[in-house]
């Protein structure tokens, strides 16, 4: 078969739909060139919000180098900080799927267009095209995957999702650098005819049909139907975020329609004390202890019944979690981690801290907490939640809760306090 055979998809005959067109294509590229940069900005707060350079054990990122050149001490206010930038990276990454997609079904006549390569500058913007689409296949897969704790891509979440995203994006600024100034032109000259079916326009390209068949819904409908199915995708997604009554409208969010339970425990968990292998007898009165270290090594080793007994607070502080869901204020009750500082000796401002669980695995079984968490006035070792003792899955006898930390840094079952530089 030649090249030009209607057979073939090399062949330009053998893309028929008329809806393929240059202003089609480029209002789709300019909905992502604002979300994907959206998406982009909040993925790299969410990796900061996990202070990686704080110590090894919060960072599966290793060599990161010159990537990690905006870092910063992650703060604790407002106290929701993290429940809206990551439900915001994860809300809108769903709902721009419908986008994504429709955006490489329009150009995909472009993707096997021969010759591969007419020259240097050809071969090297056909490459950037191949990391473009593989990168933002990559990453939307496995951020979807993650939001519904499906990890069956090979390795880490975390590394795998953040050097993806950098080759990503130098891949999406490299297209959107040559073709904005293109698509915005040819939005503002051409929106009202190329919205029809009419036949292309002499600056169609290789995008629209040369011979096309008979439309059975305009460009514009089209748009229509892309966005009804963002619509769709964001109302069944982002109530796991927003809480409430919209919780319920979270279809496609594990921790959306599922019922936590009733009672003061009755809001969404991550892992289950069985998953985390923590039973009864690891978290019993007569066996567990709270072993907190400081300065010089001074240790001291506390029962519940101990903890109960030093000064109890209370703070009122949502769980967010990295797959996008979060829940609403829970009035936490228990002891300041400034005070237990102080207990090992940090009378002044008190350090980081490393804090390790009883789970046996998994891998924020041990995070680290800047000293500026530590001294939060709302920062807990909470033993209480909402007037009652923590449940098993909630992390009894004891766990954190710091204000605008990742759900994983709000360790549970917690065993070890240890106070210093980290």
């Amino acid at each position: 078969m030649r090249d030009d055979d209607p057979r073939l998809p090399t062949s330009p005959g053998f893309w028929r739909s008329p809806l393929r067109g240059t202003w089609f294509t480029s209002v789709l590229g300019l909905v992502l060139l604002v979300g994907i940069t959206v998406l982009f900005v909040t993925g790299l707060v969410s990796y900061a919000a996990y202070n990686p350079d704080l110590s090894p054990v919060n960072d599966q990122t290793p060599g990161k180098g010159l990537l990690g050149f905006y870092l910063f001490s992650w703060p604790t206010d407002p106290s929701w900080l993290y429940r809206l930038t990551q439900g915001l990276h994860v809300t809108l990454g769903i709902t721009l799927i419908p986008v994504l997609l429709a955006k490489l079904w329009s150009v995909v006549p472009k993707l096997f267009a021969l010759p591969p390569a007419r020259s240097l500058a050809h071969a090297l913007e056909r490459i950037s095209l191949l990391l473009l689409v593989g990168g933002g296949l990559f990453e939307f897969t496995t951020g979807v995957l993650n939001v519904q704790l499906d990890y069956v891509f090979p390795g880490s979440f975390y590394p795998l999702h953040f050097y993806g995203a950098w080759v990503f994006f130098a891949a999406f600024l490299a297209h959107a650098a040559l073709k904005t100034p293109k698509a915005l032109r040819a939005v503002r000259e051409r929106h009202r005819g190329e919205a029809g079916p009419a036949s292309p326009g002499p600056d169609e390209g290789q995008l629209a049909a040369p011979r096309p068949d008979a439309p059975t819904v305009d460009r514009r409908g089209a748009l229509w139907f892309v966005g009804g199915a963002s619509l769709l995708l964001f109302l069944t997604t982002a109530g796991q975020s927003i809480g409430g009554a919209l919780r319920r409208t979270a279809l496609l969010a594990p921790h959306g329609w599922a019922d936590p339970g009733g009672g003061p425990n009755g809001f969404q968990i991550n892992k289950t004390a069985a998953y985390a292998g923590v039973g009864t007898k690891q978290t019993a009165a007569e066996t567990w202890r709270l072993v907190v270290t400081g300065q010089g090594g001074r240790t001291v080793r506390l029962t519940r019944a101990d903890l109960l007994r030093l000064p109890q607070h209370s703070a009122a502080l949502p769980i967010a979690c990295v797959e996008g869901w979060s829940t609403a204020d829970q009035w936490w009750r228990g002891v300041r981690l400034r005070d237990l500082a102080a207990l090992v000796g940090h009378d002044g401002d008190p350090p980081d801290v490393l804090v390790e669980s009883l789970q046996l695995h998994g891998a924020f079984r041990r995070a680290a907490l800047r000293a500026n968490q530590v001294a939060d006035p709302r920062s807990l070792l909470a033993l209480q939640v909402n007037g009652e003792d923590l449940s098993p899955d909630h992390g009894y006898p004891a766990r954190v809760i710091v204000p605008a930390a990742p759900g994983v840094l709000n360790t549970k079952w917690v065993a070890r306090l240890t106070f210093g530089d980290l």
